[in-house]
């Protein structure tokens, strides 16, 4: 599986330590809030909000320069916006892979 790296966030940031560690900071603080909402939604089987979550997910899933997730992301988003759950488990782990990346932080 694709893993998360720095190479937007470098970008982004041209050099700047401090603004490269103001964005991860959001990150790490953001994620786990919008990941346990579209876990909450889709376990309610909320497809409409969940959907919502994935698209805002999806921000920092680019962020962190996961190119293939992100394509993941945006079939998953499109099929909950069709009320199917399909790709739920490939999105979840693309998740679980953020989560540790942002775990070792």
């Amino acid at each position: 599986m694709e893993q998360p790296n720095f190479s937007y966030i470098d970008q982004l940031s041209r050099g700047d330590d401090v603004f490269k560690q103001k964005l991860l900071d959001i990150i790490k603080i953001e994620f786990p809030e919008e990941k346990a909402i579209y876990l909450k939604n889709i376990e309610s089987r909320k497809f409409k909000e969940a959907a919502e979550n994935v698209h805002k997910l999806k921000h920092k899933i680019s962020i962190l320069g996961l190119e293939k997730s992100y394509v993941v992301a945006t079939n998953f988003e499109n099929n909950l916006i069709e009320s199917s759950d399909l790709g739920r488990e490939e999105f979840e782990d693309v998740l679980e892979v953020m989560t540790n990346f942002l775990s070792k932080l």
